[in-house]
C-alpha cells in the first residue's frame, strides 16, 4: 500500500476510528483502517478505542491479537497470535540519558531506542507499564499494575512494582 494512502488511514484513525465505542461495528472499522497502516496485521485483530501507536507503520501484529482500550505502543511493536493486553497498557520506547553529571539529565536527551516484542500467548492485565526493550516470552502472564523492568522466562506469572516471578504456568512434576 503506499505511502500516502497509509498517512490518510492514520488520520481517519486518529481523527475518527478510535474514538468510537468499543462495540462490534467500532472494533471492525479500526481493524480495516489499522490493517492498511500496520506493516502486518493478522486475522480478528482487535485494537480498542483511544489506543496510540505513533504512526503504526512499522507495527506487526498476528491473529486474535489486541491492542487495549486507552493503550500506548511504539511503532515498532512487534505482537504475536493469541495476546490479550489489558485497558491502559504502556510501553515507553526510550528513557532519558542520565550518565553524565557534568550536565543536568534534561540536557542529555535520550538513550537509543529498543523495540517490545511481545510473543504468542501472551495475557497482559490492565495498567501494565513496560520499560523499553523488553522482550515478553510466550505463555507469559503480566498481573494487572505491574512495572515490568527486565524479561521473564516463558510460561511464567509475573507482577509487582517493579515486576518478579511469581510462578511459573509449566508443570515441574
Amino acid at each position: 500500500m503506499n505511502k500516502i494512502k497509509k498517512y490518510i488511514l492514520l488520520v481517519l484513525y486518529y481523527y475518527f476510528a478510535r474514538f468510537l465505542p468499543s462495540g462490534k461495528m467500532g472494533k471492525l472499522v479500526r481493524y480495516h483502517i489499522c490493517k492498511g497502516i500496520f506493516k502486518k496485521c493478522g486475522k480478528n485483530v482487535n485494537v480498542e478505542r483511544l489506543a496510540t501507536f505513533g504512526n503504526g507503520f512499522n507495527i506487526i501484529i498476528g491473529n486474535n491479537s489486541g491492542i487495549g482500550i486507552n493503550s500506548c505502543i511504539p511503532n515498532d511493536t512487534i505482537i504475536g497470535n493469541d495476546v490479550m493486553m489489558g485497558p491502559n497498557t504502556y510501553i515507553l520506547v526510550h528513557n532519558h540519558a542520565f550518565d553524565r553529571t557534568d550536565i543536568t539529565m534534561r540536557e542529555q536527551g535520550f538513550m537509543e531506542r529498543k523495540q517490545t516484542i511481545i510473543e504468542d500467548d501472551v495475557w497482559i492485565g490492565r495498567d501494565v507499564l513496560m520499560t523499553p526493550g523488553r522482550t515478553i516470552k510466550k505463555g507469559t502472564i503480566v498481573a494487572m499494575g505491574s512495572v515490568l523492568t527486565k524479561d521473564f522466562p516463558e510460561y511464567s506469572i509475573v507482577g509487582g512494582n517493579p515486576a518478579k516471578l511469581i510462578k511459573s504456568r509449566i508443570n515441574n512434576g
